[in-house]
């Protein structure tokens, strides 16, 4: 396993893992307890959105996690705007915070009132959306054979691309962050060339967060459900 970038957000490393495994723990993500909001009691609104459809937004606004909170903690929120404009997810107010201020829920025009009261709940991305984490998905690491005279063009974009010599071609591995392929099978396709694409036994692993926990966390809480899961299997 080799790291290729790393931040709060983003972890993208390169690992000889078996697709069904990776697999495994990408749906194993959704294992992983997330609060949201889950009821909301809307006593007034004037806009234009159906109260439906403001609370499909409000339940997808991601909530800073508390190592604190646990599977049956409800937090309580309140949502109280009077004036002309944008209402964001900023302006709710309560026993927590979210991720971003500046998701917008809905527009209020003059003289109009969005009043609501709402409550979380602990869940699991498997069951709604809006308890998800983040995202791991996954690609092919990949070497890619094509004639030599790509070679500037490909480095003027991917100048950090590993690129090596071998008679009148040139072999890109795509096994970085960003994915070469689609660039290189362009250059070909119009200059009339072909270039040849051979798959590694690696693969290229990415998790983004949403911002409730760190890609990090994610991962280890992703390996830690699917441990669980065939502890399980294997005692029945």
């Amino acid at each position: 396993m080799e790291i290729i970038t790393k931040s709060p957000e983003k972890i993208v490393f390169i690992a000889k893992i078996n697709e069904s495994l990776a697999n495994s723990i990408r749906r194993s993500v959704g294992l992983t307890s997330i609060m949201a909001i889950e009821e909301l009691e809307i006593l007034k609104n004037d806009s234009a959105l159906y109260d439906e459809t403001i609370a499909h937004r409000m339940g997808l606004i991601p909530i800073k996690m508390d190592k604190s909170w646990k599977e049956d903690t409800i937090l309580k929120l309140k949502l109280n705007v009077k004036r002309e404009g944008i209402v964001y997810s900023g302006d709710i107010k309560g026993d927590c915070e979210f991720i971003y201020d500046n998701i917008p829920i809905t527009l209020l025009g003059k003289d109009q009132e969005l009043k609501i009261k709402a409550t979380t709940k602990m869940g699991l991305g498997k069951n709604h959306a809006k308890f998800n984490p983040g995202i791991l998905f996954y690609r092919n690491a990949c070497e890619i054979t094509l004639n030599k005279e790509f070679e500037s063009e490909i480095k003027k974009v991917f100048p950090k691309a590993d690129i090596k010599s071998k008679g009148d071609n040139i072999i890109v591995k795509d096994n970085g962050s960003k994915s070469l392929i689609d660039f290189c099978e362009g250059l070909v396709q119009k200059s009339g060339k072909q270039a040849s694409v051979k798959d590694t036994d690696e693969l290229v692993i990415t998790i983004e967060s949403f911002g409730q926990i760190s890609a990090e966390e994610i991962f280890k809480k992703a390996i830690d459900a699917l441990k669980k899961k065939l502890k399980e299997l294997k005692l029945k």
